[in-house]
């Protein structure tokens, strides 16, 4: 049955109207129009809808089973219509561990005089891709390497390594900088799909830590105040998951992390220029 939205459009107008007329007036279409289309509705379903009256039309017993499904059809493409009119007004920004640490509020506040008409809206999604690749955001922001056949990206600044700690941890509690040597005496938290932390930090011949495998931020928190292990993580992570029993402190020889911003190929959202111009600006 090849039926339209426009032919349940008219059918729910005109039985609730009471009258052709009415409902022409109401779709700013002609009473013929009307007549037509749902004459034509009327064929697909093999039933009489609408009865013509003196006063105007009433609803026939096979068109009182089909109104109440019609009206549930149109509310439902109405949604769908006001989502996707939000949808382009819209630019979803996803992240999984951290947006852009301390950049945040400032890229928040700034957003609307850089890209007015255009809201952005901060996800966290627990994925590798912070949500890109299951259609959560338009744009992530990572700190690991993207697939660059799935994905462009650009490298919007570089933050610092941190090391973090129990804030009573017996060996650190005191310390301001740490290095990745001392690092290698410890068991060291990584998260291998979405952290920031590779055992290829600590290069070849080196002495390295033993790690355990963290699933998100927040078992990575919690296993690290339980003096389980300790951990590395972008500067961001401090600004946006501060803990009074955690301990972050600058790692004085930890690679900085740079910070991506990646989309889909082929498909750059609205506003992608303005956000990259922003988000560099921020971080330099």
């Amino acid at each position: 049955m090849d039926f339209s939205l426009r032919d349940l459009r008219f059918f729910v107008t005109a039985a609730e109207a009471g009258s052709f007329t009415e409902a022409a007036s109401q779709l700013f279409v002609s009473q013929a129009a009307v007549s037509r289309t749902i004459a034509g509705f009327e064929r697909q379903v093999g039933d009489k809808l609408l009865r013509r009256t003196v006063r105007g039309c009433e609803v026939t017993g096979a068109g009182a089973q089909l109104l109440p499904e019609a009206r549930r059809v149109l509310a439902e493409a109405d949604r769908f219509s006001r989502f996707l009119a939000a949808r382009q007004r819209t630019l979803r920004l996803g992240y999984a561990w951290a947006a852009l640490g301390v950049h945040t509020t400032a890229l928040q506040r700034q957003w609307p005089k850089q890209c007015p008409g255009l809201e952005m809206v901060l996800l966290r999604h627990n994925s590798p891709t912070s949500g890109l690749a299951e259609g959560m955001c338009d744009v992530a922001v990572m700190r690991r390497e993207v697939n660059a056949e799935l994905y462009d990206s650009v490298v919007v600044g570089l933050e610092q390594r941190m090391v973090v700690f129990a804030a009573d941890d017996p060996q650190w509690a005191r310390r301001r900088v740490l290095s990745m040597s001392e690092l290698a005496d410890r068991t060291v938290f990584i998260d291998s799909k979405m952290g920031a932390t590779d055992p290829a930090d600590w290069a070849q011949g080196e002495r390295r830590p033993q790690f355990l495998e963290s699933s998100d931020v927040d078992s990575w928190l919690d296993g690290i105040v339980a003096g389980r292990a300790v951990g590395t993580t972008a500067e961001a992570t401090a600004h946006h998951h501060p803990r009074p029993t955690v301990a972050y402190r600058p790692l004085k020889d930890g690679p900085r992390i740079p910070v991506r911003l990646a989309w889909h190929r082929h498909e750059p959202p609205a506003g992608l220029g303005e956000l990259i111009s922003l988000a560099t600006d921020l971080y330099h």
